[in-house]
C-alpha cells in the first residue's frame, strides 16, 4: 500500500512517504475572516477533510493544522467601512466559516490557531531571518530580501526578473519593489503590536511560516491550500521558513476552484454563493456530495442543474441503505474494509470521482440482491457501501447525518415515528376504501418532500428530490 499524491512543486505525482513512520502531518491554509464563507472556500476543507480521513482509515496517526488569518488589509477595510471593531468582524465570520465546516461533516484540526495569537512567533522568525541578511527594516516595516533566497519562486516555477510582487499600501523603504512585506508599521486607528522595530501588525505570509513552525516545526509533510495561494502565498511561505533554517514542507497538494460562469467563485467579483444561503435550499449530506466528490485537482463549475444531480445520486445510495436496514431488521455495521478497487482508487492521488463509481455499482449490486430477495448478499453489499462512504465522510446512517452528533438523539428515527403515525391514518383509510382520504395524505406527505412507496411489507417513506 503507497499513497500517491501530485506535489505542485515536482509537477508530478509522488509517491507518499511520511517523516515519521505512521504518523502524517498537515497545515492548510484556512480562513481569512473578513466575511462568511462561500462554497468555494469550504471546498477547500472538503478536500482536506477527505484526505486526512482516508490517511486514517490507512493507518496513519494525523495532524491536522488548519490556521485563521483574523487580521489582513480586507479585515481593517471591513472595520472601517462598517464601524465595527477588527476582533468583531473576524470572530463573527470565523464562527460562520466552522459552522459551515461542521454541517457539512468536517473533522474537527487538531490545532486551529489564529494569527493574532502568534506575534511572539513571528517576532522571533523576524529576527532570525534579519541576523541571517534575509531581510530588513525600513519606516518600521520589515521586508523579506527576495535576491538572498536563490530558492524563491520554484514552487511557481516564475523568473524573478519577471516578477510583479503585489505591494500594499504603505509598503515604504524597499531595496527591491519585489521584497514582500512580513510586517507592516503601524496606522492612525489600526490594530498593532510592539516589536523591536516599532509598533505594526503581521503581513499575511508570515502567519503561516511561523504557526507551522510552532505547530509542526521544522519540517512537516503536507502543507495545502487553493491554487490561488500558489503565489504569492505560498511562495513567500517557503523562502520566509527555509531562509530562517526550516525544511518546511515536503509535499504541496492545491485543491481547484469552484467557478461560476468560467471565472473563479470570489466575493470581489460577486459571483460567489454563502454557503448559509445553500444550507437553506439544500441537504447538507448533499452539498458535501456536490463539492466534495469531484477530484481535487478539478474545476467544479457551479449550476442548479449538478447540485440536482448530486441530489439525485445520493438519494439513491440513500433510498438502498434504507431498505437493506429495513430487511436486515436493523443497522447494518460498516465492513472492516474497504473494496480494494475503492482503495486503489484513494491511494491514487485521492480519486475520489472513480472510488465513487465503486460505490455506485456496489450499491447496483446490493438492489440486484434486494430483487432476488437474496438478503445475506445485500447485508454484506451494504457493509461495504458504508465502509466506503465512511472514508467519504457521506455515510447516511453517521450520528452527523442522522441528528445524533448534534442533538443526542437519532432524529431520523424521530421523524420516521411521525411518519408511520401518519401513514397508519393512510392506511386505515384505504382498509375502509376512502380513497380519497388516502390520497390526499399521501399528496401531504409528497408536498413535504417525502416519497411514500407501497411494497408487499408495506409503505415505506424516503426522501425526495426537490
Amino acid at each position: 500500500m503507497t499513497i500517491r499524491l501530485y506535489d505542485t512543486g515536482a509537477r508530478q505525482i509522488r509517491d507518499f512517504t511520511p517523516l515519521t513512520p505512521g504518523c502524517v502531518s498537515i497545515y492548510l491554509c484556512g480562513a481569512t475572516v473578513q466575511a462568511a464563507p462561500h462554497i468555494g472556500h469550504i471546498r477547500s476543507g472538503l478536500n482536506f477533510d477527505i484526505m486526512r480521513r482516508w490517511f486514517a482509515y490507512r493507518g496513519y496517526d494525523v495532524t491536522f493544522i488548519r490556521n485563521v488569518t483574523d487580521i489582513d488589509d480586507k479585515i481593517i477595510a471591513k472595520s472601517a467601512e462598517q464601524g465595527r471593531p477588527w476582533w468583531s468582524i473576524g470572530y463573527e465570520n470565523e464562527r460562520a466559516f466552522n459552522s459551515g465546516y461542521d454541517a457539512l461533516g468536517c473533522l474537527p484540526p487538531t490545532y486551529e490557531p489564529r494569527a493574532t495569537g502568534h506575534v511572539p512567533e513571528m517576532i522571533e522568525m523576524m529576527r532570525g531571518l534579519i541576523e541571517r541578511g534575509h531581510a530588513y527594516e525600513a519606516d518600521g516595516n520589515v521586508y523579506f530580501d527576495v535576491r538572498s533566497f536563490p530558492g524563491y519562486l520554484e514552487l511557481s516555477n516564475q523568473d524573478l526578473d519577471d516578477l510583479r510582487q503585489p505591494s500594499g499600501d504603505g509598503e515604504t523603504g524597499k531595496r527591491d519593489q519585489r521584497d514582500f512585506a512580513m510586517w507592516k508599521a503601524a496606522k492612525p486607528g489600526e490594530p498593532s503590536w510592539e516589536t523591536p522595530w516599532g509598533r505594526g501588525r503581521p503581513g499575511w505570509h508570515l502567519e503561516c511560516s511561523a504557526m507551522a513552525h510552532k505547530y509542526l516545526g521544522t519540517a512537516f509533510d503536507i502543507h495545502g491550500g487553493g491554487l490561488d495561494l500558489i503565489f504569492p502565498h505560498h511562495e513567500n511561505e517557503i523562502a520566509q521558513a527555509k531562509a530562517y533554517g526550516d525544511e518546511f514542507a515536503k509535499y504541496w497538494v492545491h485543491n481547484a476552484w469552484v467557478t461560476m460562469s468560467g471565472e473563479k467563485m470570489a466575493k470581489s467579483l460577486g459571483n460567489s454563493v454563502l454557503v448559509s444561503e445553500m444550507l437553506k435550499q439544500w441537504r447538507p449530506v448533499v452539498l458535501r456530495y456536490y463539492l466534495g466528490t469531484p477530484h481535487y485537482r478539478s474545476m467544479i463549475e457551479y449550476s442548479e442543474e449538478s447540485l440536482r444531480e448530486a441530489e439525485s445520486a445520493f438519494a439513491r445510495i440513500e433510498g438502498f441503505v434504507q431498505r437493506v436496514v429495513e430487511k436486515a431488521g436493523g443497522v447494518v455495521e460498516p465492513a472492516g474494509e474497504v473494496p480494494p478497487a475503492f482503495a486503489e482508487a484513494m491511494d491514487d492521488d485521492l480519486g475520489v470521482p472513480q472510488a465513487l463509481a465503486i460505490v455506485h455499482t456496489t450499491v447496483r449490486q446490493g438492489n440486484s440482491a434486494l430483487a432476488a430477495d437474496d438478503k445475506e448478499a445485500a447485508v454484506a453489499r451494504l457493509a461495504e457501501v458504508r465502509a466506503m462512504l465512511g472514508v467519504l465522510g457521506l455515510d447516511p446512517l453517521d450520528p452527523h447525518w442522522t441528528g445524533g452528533a448534534d442533538r443526542g438523539e437519532d432524529l431520523h428515527g424521530v421523524v420516521d415515528t411521525l411518519v408511520r403515525l401518519v401513514l397508519e391514518q393512510r392506511e386505515s383509510a384505504r382498509a375502509r376504501r376512502d380513497w380519497g382520504t388516502a390520497d390526499a395524505i399521501r399528496d401531504q406527505l409528497s408536498q413535504s418532500g417525502l416519497v411514500v412507496e407501497d411494497g408487499p411489507a408495506g409503505p415505506r417513506w424516503t426522501l425526495g428530490p426537490r
